[in-house]
């Protein structure tokens, strides 16, 4: 068992505090957190509380500081634990900027401590069945993948509205869902193209629509909205011979495949002011419905990846290169809407 200071005791903190005292290989040492309030909470909670940031890292019991603070100080935290001999989890997004993401890799390489961050979105159902329909090649030739994430509440009132604290919905959210599809499209990206929202906060974004084309040609598609009060499907996916499509987390949807391309005597749809025949539905046998495969995941597994990774066992699932491709495409999002124009890209 590797033991574990959670730095942050808010509310990723929490739920890491949480899922640590549930884990098989990780062992909850104790938090901390600069609100006296939260450090006096976590007392009554029977939790060990540090009453300062050296404290916890001076603690020779200590194999992982687990970082949940506000985005702008990943950084100096985590690289200040690696120089104190400790392995370092952050939450996401890693940091602000690549160049800060390479500061932490260098006290990482410089240190040999173990450095990474917690994508654990790449354990949610919903995208491991996409993953799973995307390789499985039932779809054909996938030409088409939309992932969005819609809400209807606004951007949270915390540091999420904040610049400072690296607020906003590409940041919170851009981060999982990029991090998603780049872990299931294969090949390089040649051009980036985002747009912005700012429609209940005009200090960081609200939303976002982004496009990525791949060096294949293969679209893909994101979207977060927080004023959404109809969400359209999580998950579209399109290819030759078929489309995939996933209401919400819950894996609620279906896949639908062509069975007969030259399917005869189409009956028109009659519209308002005409017919069309192009766009009328198919026949139902000329199609075939699968369902949406259900898969089981464990987010433990991150932890279990962590220890084994820190012990040289295996190698550790979340890596450097794939943390600053990320901030690199994210990084580009922002330039494409700051220019209004589409990016060429080697990414």
């Amino acid at each position: 068992m590797k033991n574990v200071i959670v730095v942050g005791y808010g509310g990723m903190g929490s739920w890491h505090v949480d899922y640590i005292k549930k884990s098989d290989v990780v062992k909850l040492l104790g938090i901390y957190d600069i609100n006296p309030m939260r450090t006096e909470i976590a007392r009554k909670n029977g939790i060990l509380a540090y009453d300062s940031l050296d404290e916890a890292l001076d603690d020779a019991r200590a194999d992982i500081i687990l970082i949940a603070t506000p985005n702008d100080v990943h950084k100096e935290i985590a690289v200040y634990a690696m120089n104190k001999g400790k392995n370092v989890i952050s939450e996401k997004p890693v940091t602000l900027s690549s160049a800060d993401l390479s500061e932490m890799i260098a006290a990482s390489e410089k240190t040999g401590k173990l450095f990474t961050v917690h994508q654990n979105r790449r354990w949610d159902n919903d995208y491991l069945a996409v993953k799973q329909i995307f390789e499985s090649g039932v779809l054909g030739n996938i030409f088409n993948i939309e992932s969005r994430v819609h809400g209807s509440r606004g951007i949270p009132g915390d540091w999420r509205g904040k610049k400072e604290f690296g607020g906003g919905m590409m940041l919170d959210w851009g981060v999982h869902i990029i991090d998603q599809v780049l872990m299931m499209v294969p090949g390089k990206i040649k051009q980036v193209f985002a747009r912005f929202d700012h429609i209940t906060n005009y200090e960081v974004d609200d939303g976002f629509k982004l496009e990525l084309i791949f060096e294949n040609d293969l679209r893909t598609f994101f979207e977060v909205g927080t004023s959404n009060f109809i969400s359209l499907p999580r998950w579209y996916m399109q290819g030759e011979n078929g489309t995939a499509m996933l209401e919400d987390f819950s894996c609620k949807g279906k896949i639908v495949c062509v069975e007969n391309w030259d399917e005869k005597d189409v009956i028109p749809v009659k519209t308002a002011a005409g017919l069309t025949k192009t766009m009328a539905p198919r026949k139902d046998d000329s199609i075939v419905t699968h369902e949406i495969p259900q898969i089981d995941a464990d987010v433990h597994d991150f932890y279990r990846n962590v220890v084994k990774a820190i012990d040289k066992i295996e190698p550790q699932l979340i890596t450097h290169s794939q943390l600053m491709r990320v901030m690199k495409v994210m990084e580009a999002a922002f330039e494409s809407d700051r220019l209004s124009t589409v990016l060429s890209v080697d990414l």
